[in-house]
């Protein structure tokens, strides 16, 4: 099943604090960029983040999926974005660099 854009407006506007944040449409889901890395992204209509080291304690109530068949299962954060409170900006501005470090410091 294809995301709907309506997910990705509403996912970008909770990210919408962070600067050189960017998207990329592919095979009906949408990839979050930061800093030009993936980072995360949507699929059937979740959003959810790489799981990295530095994230996992600080989001460890969230559920860990694959987000399709034979995908590394990641961090699904849509019970938190969809929540829509005003501290889900303070919270992706924290963890989105944290997993861009933790995706560079790796190579």
């Amino acid at each position: 099943m294809a995301s709907k854009k309506e997910t990705l407006d509403f996912v970008l506007e909770q990210l919408s604090d962070i600067e050189d944040i960017s998207w990329r449409k592919m095979m009906g889901e949408y990839l979050i960029y930061f800093n030009e890395k993936v980072v995360g992204g949507i699929y059937d209509d979740k959003f959810m983040l790489k799981n990295t080291q530095s994230i996992q304690n600080l989001l460890n109530s969230c559920p860990i999926e694959s987000p399709y068949q034979g995908a590394k299962p990641m961090i699904n954060v849509s019970d938190i974005v969809y929540n829509n409170q005003p501290d889900n900006k303070i919270l992706f501005k924290q963890v989105l660099p944290l997993i861009f470090n933790d995706l560079t410091n790796k190579k």
